[in-house]
């Protein structure tokens, strides 16, 4: 499918355009664009511009509050819960990152579980605000229900991403974010518009068979947590996924399994019949690296550990062994300089968002 590409900016502009539109404060408009487009910057398209139109179906049904009152509702010294007030999750999560980062640089480590948010786009951006601070940062956040636990035909769990983002000296930061799925949604949804089938492993049908149907979850079906079955360790995957929606729903007081709101692009969902808490749920957190050895002694030995990581035999075929962060990195200094590919679909979607707010279109 062909598709055309973007500079980044002038994509920002155009996003941020539409959030202001949509009743945001500048701050946070620029805050939610940036998110949006550093997705598609580190190549994970599926959480990138293309869900712009997503949130715009959040508050089209009432359920996202573009201009909220984000709040700490109860702290401890190294630790706090904040209420997003039905905001983006794309501004709460980084407010509720500064909070965690204030409170790691006095007590060492900050600890902060959100209620009452939305989709809080790629849990790397978040873990990745603690960088600049000499700290190890992460994120995670439970999702609406679309994964089938181990021997389950019942969806029970969102795609629930961890993000952990650690300093080094020298050589980039090692940044791991992933879905505790196979794959993420997102990533069915671009096959969708390709009209292309999923790997084994991602999806089984309603009867809980797997199948290679990107459609499968929209039509009874489900996500496969990682691993994709019991033989290959999808209990793993389960327990991942479990553990992320306990930590950012259950302890902070939003709603979890499988009573968790879907985000708008999943028109084939419906919320639960009665809600167990606030909205969807995060958990962040900042550990200061002194707090436990001298930071730059520290970083020394990650630049120690990641060149014997890459110094390792790579199989045949393969030019090397990676350090997680290294595919977004490398893709995010292309893109930077060459553009951001855009499939039509989601270009038109664009187009259309722009004249609905009346926001100038400056992408030709």
């Amino acid at each position: 499918m062909e598709q055309h590409t973007y500079s980044h900016s002038r994509l920002q502009e155009l996003v941020q355009n539409i959030f202001l539109q949509m009743g945001c404060s500048p701050d946070d408009a620029t805050q939610a664009a940036n998110v949006l487009v550093s997705a598609d910057l580190r190549g994970i398209d599926s959480h990138g511009v293309a869900r712009l139109n997503g949130y715009v179906r959040l508050m089209d049904l009432k359920r996202l509050n573009p201009s909220p009152s984000v709040k700490v509702v109860h702290e401890t010294p190294s630790t706090a819960v904040v209420d997003g007030d039905a905001g983006l999750g794309l501004v709460v999560a980084p407010k509720a990152m500064e909070i965690a980062i204030q409170k790691a640089t006095q007590a060492g480590t900050g600890w902060v579980a959100i209620r009452n948010s939305n989709h809080f786009g790629i849990a790397g951006y978040h873990s990745m605000l603690a960088l600049p601070h000499n700290m190890i940062g992460f994120a995670m956040t439970n999702a609406g229900p679309l994964v089938a636990p181990t021997f389950s035909k019942d969806k029970l769990l969102g795609t629930n991403p961890i993000a952990v983002a650690i300093p080094a000296q020298e050589e980039p930061p090692f940044v791991l974010d992933m879905a505790t799925t196979t794959a993420a949604y997102g990533k069915l949804e671009i096959l969708q518009r390709k009209s292309q089938p999923t790997p084994t492993g991602w999806v089984q049908n309603g009867n809980g068979e797997p199948v290679t149907d990107a459609h499968a979850v929209k039509n009874g079906g489900a996500l496969l947590p990682l691993g994709g079955d019991r033989e290959h360790g999808s209990h793993k995957g389960y327990g991942l996924g479990a553990w992320v929606d306990i930590f950012s729903g259950v302890l902070s007081g939003a709603n979890y399994g499988p009573w968790v709101p879907p985000f708008a692009t999943a028109g084939f969902m419906s919320s639960a019949e009665q809600l167990v808490g606030a909205g969807t749920g995060h958990f962040v957190g900042a550990m200061r690296i002194d707090a436990f050895r001298p930071a730059e002694e520290f970083k020394q030995h990650m630049d120690n550990w990641i060149r014997a990581f890459r110094k390792a035999t790579p199989v045949d075929g393969q030019d090397r062994v990676l350090i997680p962060g290294d595919p977004e990195r490398i893709l995010e200094a292309e893109r930077r300089q060459n553009g951001i590919p855009i499939l039509p679909i989601v270009v038109d979607s664009l187009r259309e968002l722009a004249k609905r707010f009346n926001v100038t279109w400056n992408l030709d």
